[in-house]
């Protein structure tokens, strides 16, 4: 169905509140999964001509769209196959069927099906043509031709998107004004990726999410870190291979940092993660993940046992796996926070040793986890190795404004409180037009998430104020081009 909706704005906060109730619309969004020829190289005429290759992307037509009036709502895809990003991205399509949007879901380059170079896109130096710019690029050329073709040059274009999508969508507004008329941009760490801010912040506020839950369940994941190093120092492996149910023996203080890694890594999902409800998105989780993890490790009988299981709800949600494969579970890579695993682990870890910095550490002081530290110089040498890249920091402050931001406008900054990616963002409105929103109960990009009776309040507000805001420019835009 196409919805064209007139209402006042108050009224329009009201119908998005209920949209499921008051209006009769398709159960599940439509998609239609389509390829764009996008340009290889948008920077250098010489290197690769005007060659191209399939970028991938999803769009409604015909479900929600005002056609030739309504607005384009655009996700900036992220580190990931960008069908995963649109089934759990219902707020936006939600939005769409009140404002009447088309809904583009655009593909990053070199994750998922846009593999410039197919099987040979991670060579060197192929991957070379992994970058932001590259990438803002693609998406900017995209919603500029898919305009033409679909004869919607007057309708103002807002872009969405979560964690680096997020910041995507700020990137995308201040680079592309012309074409962007504002930007929601949902726990997007813009700050801590750019090497701004206190190192220990990432694995500290991990921490405190645990601790606020129960400061016991900190302290015993703590004491199960200790023993287990007391064990390591013992090269007592044999009973760390049991306590743990690891398919090999460790052998050597390499696989104990493996461990380590393994176990944090763990934590960290669970705390971004940490939803009124259960989810599929990255792995499957119940209701309120931190909890459930704090209540398996309190009690547990055995430190070490009760952190085995606390970890398994994340590696072994559904119970099939019988023993933990240490390195491939989990691959150490330049982003101590996790690459993930298979093709889109590859370009994320790319990315971290060029432009994205991540130089985030454990410390067992600000922290529960084991002192795990990731210098720049443990940076350089780690991304010599694997890509032959040296890291430039400061790069992505220079070229994207860090926290200087107030000649920028129309951006919404939304953080929860709940996710350990928060403080690496903006929390603080910066002018009327720069606005910082702040939801007590969330976790990572939740307000992008679909309504659910679960929901906190804290969470439909942001949402309501959200789609005032966008209201707004997408008001403001189309007078100005009519």
């Amino acid at each position: 169905a196409t919805f064209t909706i007139i209402v006042p704005l108050l009224l329009l906060l009201l119908l998005l509140s209920c949209l499921r109730s008051a209006f009769t619309i398709d159960p599940e969004p439509q998609f239609i999964e389509k390829y764009f020829p996008q340009v290889l190289d948008h920077f250098n005429y010489n290197s690769l001509g005007n060659g191209t290759f399939a970028q991938h992307f999803f769009v409604s037509l015909d479900q929600y769209w005002r056609k030739n009036y309504g607005p384009i709502f655009f996700y900036t895809g992220n580190e990931g196959d960008i069908w995963d990003f649109a089934l759990n991205t219902g707020f936006l399509t939600e939005l769409a069927a009140v404002q009447g949007a088309l809904v583009i879901f655009a593909e990053h380059r070199f994750y998922g099906k846009s593999l410039p170079f197919g099987q040979e896109s991670f060579n060197i130096p192929q991957i070379g043509l992994l970058t932001v710019e590259q990438a803002l690029a693609d998406y900017a050329v995209m919603v500029t031709e898919l305009k033409k073709e679909l004869g919607a040059q007057k309708c103002p274009v807002i872009v969405f998107g979560g964690s680096y999508g997020g910041m995507l969508s700020v990137y995308m507004r201040i680079r592309y004004p012309n074409i962007v008329a504002g930007a929601l941009a949902a726990s997007a760490p813009i700050l801590s990726t750019a090497g701004m801010g206190d190192t220990r912040q990432f694995f500290w506020d991990v921490t405190a999410d645990y601790e606020n839950y129960n400061p016991a369940c900190k302290d015993t994941v703590r004491e199960a870190f200790q023993k287990l190093q007391t064990l390591a120092e013992q090269e007592d492996y044999t009973h760390i291979q049991s306590a743990f149910s690891l398919c090999k023996t460790p052998s050597s203080p390499k696989d104990i940092h493996q461990l380590n890694g393994f176990l944090r890594n763990a934590f960290t999902l669970l705390a971004m993660l940490d939803y009124p409800y259960s989810t599929t998105f990255i792995t499957a989780l119940p209701a309120f993940p931190v909890k459930v993890v704090c209540d398996t490790l309190l009690n547990g009988t055995d430190v070490l046992s009760a952190l085995r299981d606390a970890v398994g709800i994340v590696y072994n949600a559904t119970g099939e796996q019988t023993c933990y494969n240490l390195y491939s579970l989990y691959v150490e890579c330049a982003d101590p926070t996790g690459c993930g695993l298979g093709l889109n682990s590859l370009a994320w870890d790319y990315q971290a040793c060029t432009e994205i910095e991540m130089c985030f550490e454990s410390n067992n002081v600000t922290d529960m986890f084991p002192p795990m530290p990731f210098t720049q110089r443990m940076r350089e040498d780690y991304c010599a190795k694997r890509w032959a890249v040296v890291p430039r920091p400061g790069w992505l402050r220079t070229q994207y404004w860090g926290d200087a931001l107030l000649t920028a406008s129309n951006i919404i900054f939304s953080n929860g409180d709940l996710d350990p990616w928060a403080n690496g963002g903006i929390r603080k409105s910066l002018s009327p037009s720069l606005i910082a929103i702040n939801i007590p109960e969330g976790a990572h990009h939740l307000d992008l998430r679909a309504s659910n009776t679960a929901d906190p309040s804290s969470v439909v507000k942001a949402r309501q104020r959200e789609a005032e805001l966008i209201a707004q420019w997408v008001k403001t835009s189309r007078e100005k081009m009519f």
